[in-house]
């Protein structure tokens, strides 16, 4: 007998596919919330360091600037450094 035109057998396989799916799918959602939860713990992490860094007298806004610098490629930074530095001149306010 051929199987593929069992009728049984065809929605077996559906119903198989349906399971495999909906469990492929409450694993993505559970493996997202769990990342999420630790993206909060990171991110409550960093504003204590912060809070440290204000309690211990540093300006967290030049912090910040600080760290954004250091993300980026030495020749960007270069590069927008010339360009304010040319924008300050043309102001006067250097």
């Amino acid at each position: 007998m051929n199987m593929a035109l069992n009728p049984g057998n065809e929605a077996a396989k559906v119903e198989t596919a349906q399971r495999f799916a909906k469990d492929q799918l409450k694993s993505i959602v559970e493996r997202i919330e769990r990342l999420e939860e630790e993206k909060k713990a990171i991110a409550d992490d960093i504003k204590d360091v912060y809070a440290e860094a204000k309690a211990n007298g540093f300006d967290v806004k030049v912090v910040r600037a600080i760290i954004r610098m250091r993300k980026e490629d030495a020749d960007k930074r270069a590069e927008h450094e010339t360009i304010l530095e040319t924008y300050l001149m043309a102001l006067g306010m250097i």
